[in-house]
């Protein structure tokens, strides 16, 4: 029996893939998740989980900070990660797969045309769009580290960093987060060190090209 975690935050999609996949595997048992907090939860308690498919822009997944997340979470155990995403950009395909990823498969693809990607990783191969196939973007290794580091940053840092993307003044990020200006001077000064930039200009630019979305707190 195939154990299947479907993570997007949309029931009619969940319903939908559930249903498609039906037919192809016999008492299959499917887990549904709506956030990346469900998604780390449900992977935690449900020990037979075969295969998660993921979506990248679900709540909390911030981007490539969701996937990054639940890879890690299985680390070290065969559930399989495959990203099911309305994001068909080369860049967001090649992060995927380079941080470990089995698959990644279009939600314009059809409910058959998804269930035999999936078939396909189930079987132990890896699943990409042809047309992606030998397109990998330069910058890709560069925003990968880039990933890596946000995920290095404390909670408060990255409040301060996506506060330095709305443009406030040092003393509007310490009356916004209740800390003093010397505190966050400091969060500065490690966020610099952390992403080797020297000016908030970098460090808007860097943001905005990971597309990070701020977490409710």
């Amino acid at each position: 029996m195939n154990t299947f975690l479907i993570a997007d935050d949309h029931p009619l999609f969940r319903d939908a893939l559930e249903g498609a996949l039906d037919p192809f595997f016999e008492n299959m048992q499917i887990v549904h998740a709506d956030s990346v907090q469900t998604t780390l939860k449900a992977i935690k308690t449900n020990p037979d989980i075969d295969l998660v498919i993921l979506d990248l822009n679900m709540p909390g997944a911030d981007n490539y900070y969701g996937l990054t997340s639940v890879l890690d979470k299985v680390t070290d155990t065969p559930v399989v990660v495959v990203v099911v995403s309305a994001n068909e950009s080369d860049q967001a395909v090649s992060v995927a797969m380079h941080f470990g990823a089995k698959g990644y498969i279009p939600k314009s693809y059809n409910s058959r045309k998804m269930a035999h990607a999936i078939m396909s990783v189930m079987e132990g191969g890896k699943f990409i769009p042809e047309r992606f196939i030998d397109v990998f973007e330069d910058n890709v290794p560069e925003l990968i580290t880039s990933i890596k580091r946000v995920k290095e940053l404390t909670p408060k840092q990255v409040r301060v960093l996506h506060c330095l993307k709305e443009g406030l003044s040092n003393k509007e990020i310490a009356d916004k987060l209740f800390v003093t200006e010397a505190t966050v001077k400091a969060h500065i000064s490690a966020i610099f060190k952390k992403f080797n930039v020297k000016s908030r200009t970098q460090v808007v630019l860097l943001v905005e090209e990971l597309n990070l979305e701020e977490k409710a707190n």
